[in-house]
């Protein structure tokens, strides 16, 4: 009986076991494959070699394009083709800083130096131009110096007269220019003569100027000075830094394909509302460069990056590249050739500051301005005068950098004897 009982119940058992459904085994998680571009992400990337900028490109030429002459671009964000060396010695003028390598142009623009100069010595008694920088052999940004003078129709002509004998290399590389300012606002009565503003008016006569940059303590003494005839005016604008020279830009020449002209100036003469704007940016420049500054306190916001090469017109990498031009980079992104163009001096000295005593006074009279308080009658003619001997930090980066365009206005037609037509095109 118990064996009878025992097989019974195995059949139960048995027949429960039978009756579930079998569930199949479940897979093992696998890893789908990796696609074939997997393999070249996890591969380690090699560094990409670092563009540097254009600046350093244009700098590190030594010879110009062989090319036809051509302006291309704007005098901010371009370059020059064919460029054209003015001769560091001439009848009337000589080259300064000549290790800076930056006395190119295009042929308009020498052209206009030459009768500039020979003009300036036969009509009025200036003894003499002596010439800073003008463009790189190629044109383009610079190092240092300058944020135009990129397609060969600007120029810095120094305010100081050129001596009577010719300077030798190294007396190029260690005179500095002469400032015109007795103080931020005002020039010095003792430096400046009769023939300073010829000279300036001389330059702005000729119809193939576009502009000429003058400091604007410069500016208002012009606008003093300038008589019954004041058409010149209209083409000598303020900027930043143009104390210890003055700046000439060309219009480009007729029909030039690629080049662009400033907006043309009108009939003011810019002694009025645009001199006495001016004059409140000197005053707030002033106050600025003396703020001393916080320890831990935020740097300043850093301005602009560099122009890249792509940042110019197209025909700008033809122009680097003609003949060989590009320089060699290393690839960390420097370029060797263009730390020399880097070790040049500033042609001046640093603009002048006002003293402790000054400064409060000027402070005073901004606070007075603030509060309400009716500023002086003639607040850009009667400014503060007392000057001390540090240097002024301008609100542009240094060095000064000239303006890629500024509102201005057209002078009328220089007279006859003034405004000669100069030829486009002169061999040299």
């Amino acid at each position: 009986m118990q064996r009878l009982a025992l097989g019974l119940l195995l059949l139960l058992f048995c027949g429960a076991v039978s009756a579930e459904q079998v569930k199949p085994p479940k897979a093992p998680a696998t890893t789908p494959a990796a696609p074939a571009d997997a393999a070249k992400k996890a591969a380690v990337k090699a560094p990409v070699p670092k563009k540097p900028p254009a600046k350093e490109l244009f700098g590190a030429v030594s010879a110009p394009a062989p090319l036809a002459a051509r302006a291309i671009g704007s005098y901010a964000k371009g370059c020059l083709a064919g460029g054209i060396s003015l001769p560091t010695n001439g009848p009337d003028w000589q080259v300064m800083r000549l290790s800076r390598n930056r006395n190119w142009g295009h042929p308009r623009l020498l052209d206009y130096l030459e009768r500039l100069a020979s003009d300036a010595r036969a009509l009025d008694g200036w003894p003499g131009l002596l010439v800073g920088d003008m463009a790189q052999p190629r044109g383009g940004p610079m190092i240092t110096g300058h944020s135009s003078h990129q397609i060969g129709l600007d120029a810095d002509i120094w305010l100081t007269p050129m001596p009577d004998r010719i300077l030798t290399p190294q007396e190029r590389e260690d005179i500095s220019a002469t400032s015109m300012l007795k103080d931020p606002f005002a020039v010095d009565a003792a430096i400046w003569t009769p023939l300073h503003t010829k000279l300036i008016k001389r330059a702005a006569s000729y119809p193939q100027v576009s502009r000429i940059f003058v400091h604007p303590a410069i500016k208002k003494l012009l606008c003093e000075q300038a008589g019954k005839n004041r058409a010149w005016l209209a083409k000598v604008r303020p900027w930043w830094g143009h104390f210890y020279h003055f700046h000439i830009r060309l219009s480009c020449p007729p029909g030039a394909e690629g080049c662009e002209n400033q907006k043309p100036v009108t009939g003011d003469d810019g002694c009025g509302t645009e001199l006495a704007n001016w004059y409140k940016m000197l005053r707030k420049a002033e106050v600025a460069a003396a703020r001393p500054v916080t320890p831990g306190a935020a740097p300043p916001a850093r301005g602009k990056p560099p122009l890249s090469l792509g940042d110019l017109p197209r025909e700008c990498m033809t122009v680097l590249n003609s003949g060989g031009g590009m320089p060699a980079i290393n690839p960390d992104g420097t370029v060797p050739a263009a730390l020399k163009a880097m070790a040049g001096k500033d042609a001046g000295p640093p603009a002048p500051h006002l003293d402790d005593a000054a400064l409060a006074a000027l402070k005073a009279q901004l606070s007075g301005s603030k509060a309400g308080s009716k500023p002086a009658p003639d607040a850009a003619a009667k400014p503060v005068t007392e000057a001390g001997s540090a240097s002024v930090p301008l609100p542009e980066s240094k060095p000064s950098p000239e303006p890629a365009s500024t509102p201005g206005t057209q002078a009328g037609s220089a007279s006859a004897a003034e405004a000669v037509p100069l030829p486009d095109h002169k061999p040299h």
